[in-house]
């Protein structure tokens, strides 16, 4: 069931510019935000906090991207207001476009409004949290809003059940640190000194290996019509936590760092992002071109069933292959970007790569491998065909 997608066409666009002095498409709001607190002031403000609170792995993606403006124009947890706006309508009550809330949990009974809590991780100092709104969510609703259903089956409906905690807390915060991880994360900053002013950046979202047609998707995504004559690619997976059956995260950083060394190639951008899947279809489509335009992006490829789940006992998908395409377009003008819708493409044993229709049409003799297929070829050590998956990807996974 597609999540209520509200009314995302009744606000004027908060922003109307899409180019900055640098070239770049300014970051969503107009300001790139950055909370990180200056280096002598970093033991004052952790000094001033009266509360502490460990994060989970979802909580320090969330604070690393608000530090950091992945989530610009937001600058903290959100209020029940705004989280109840999200909720409805996929806005702020600003009027910006949000797909899902961005909240801090806890179960702590002690905590208040007027409360600075200490923001820990794994023995690291992340952020200082001014709570400003507390309240008890109804999650029932949440799940319905966001994700479409109140199904456990789903992972984004499972985990605010039953790892969310029972209070929500919003409020802003103040940066100490940015989490160690497997995977270096380059801050939107650092993304943007690296891209071509002037020309357009195109997204690529994944949360697992590349394979061959995921390469030969993204570059080809280069020369759609709407996309300009130089631009470049920005490879950008999620290294936050994802569903349970997806390779582990340390060997998917293995696979990416092999495969750019492999392919050498001028016109792709490589980097990772620190975001939690939700599996929120539509909803996450919108939350990814957020993400993604606050990095310097101009277009996002849209693939099919992106951000999909299915029901484990049924099989049957949660979400329309189409809705989250259609949802993301609906939103792109406001958001100043453009869509690349995912090709489908398949191997050929006479052109290679080429559409579905164009290898209809030919009547070119397809060739197919299952992912079931290829993780038995995996573990028999069976040499696994080129044209399905690079060497140095199929290296790693062996190893692993």
């Amino acid at each position: 069931m597609k999540p209520s997608s509200g009314r995302i066409l009744e606000h004027m666009p908060l922003t109307m510019t899409n180019n900055n002095h640098s070239g770049l498409i300014t970051a969503y709001g107009g300001t790139l935000v950055d909370l990180m607190v200056s280096e002598d002031k970093k033991e004052e403000v952790k000094a001033s906090a009266n509360k502490q609170i460990e994060c989970s792995d979802r909580n320090a993606c969330d604070i690393e991207l608000l530090v950091i403006g992945g989530f610009s124009p937001e600058r903290g947890f959100m209020h029940q207001a705004d989280y109840n706006s999200v909720l409805r309508e996929n806005r702020t009550t600003s009027g910006y476009l949000f797909g899902l809330p961005i909240v801090m949990d806890t179960d702590r009974e002690d905590i208040g409004i007027d409360d600075k809590v200490l923001l820990t991780y794994k023995d690291q100092n992340l952020a200082v949290l001014q709570v400003e709104d507390k309240w008890e969510p109804d999650k029932v609703l949440e799940a319905k809003a966001c994700y479409g259903t109140t199904s456990l089956e789903h992972p984004a409906v499972r985990m605010i059940a039953s790892e969310r905690k029972r209070y929500y807390l919003g409020g802003s915060i103040q940066g100490l640190k940015l989490p160690s991880r497997i995977f270096p994360c380059k801050t939107p900053v650092q993304v943007r000194d690296d891209l071509p002013p002037g020309e357009d950046v195109v997204a690529f979202q994944c949360r697992n290996p590349i394979h061959r047609a995921h390469y030969e998707l993204f570059t080809r995504a280069l020369k759609a019509s709407n996309v300009s004559k130089n631009a470049v690619v920005l490879v950008h997976p999620t290294c936050g936590p994802t569903q349970q059956d997806d390779i582990p995260g340390h060997i998917r950083f293995q696979t990416y760092e092999r495969l750019a060394a492999e392919v050498n190639n001028s016109s792709i951008r490589w980097a990772y992002l620190p975001y939690a899947m939700h599996m929120a279809g539509p909803r996450e489509a919108l939350q990814h071109m957020i993400i993604r335009r606050n990095y310097g992006c101009t277009h996002f490829i849209i693939g099919r069933d992106m951000a999909g789940c299915k029901s484990s006992l049924t099989g049957e998908d949660f979400y329309g292959p189409y809705d989250a395409q259609n949802f993301a377009n609906e939103c792109a003008s406001e958001l100043a970007m453009e869509t690349v819708p995912s090709l489908n493409l398949v191997f050929t044993e006479e052109e290679g790569y080429v559409t579905a229709e164009h290898a209809e049409a030919r009547g070119l003799h397809v060739r197919k491998l299952s992912g079931t297929q290829f993780r038995k070829m995996l573990r028999s050590g069976e040499e696994i065909p080129e044209w399905f998956a690079f060497r140095s990807v199929v290296e790693v996974l062996r190893a692993s």
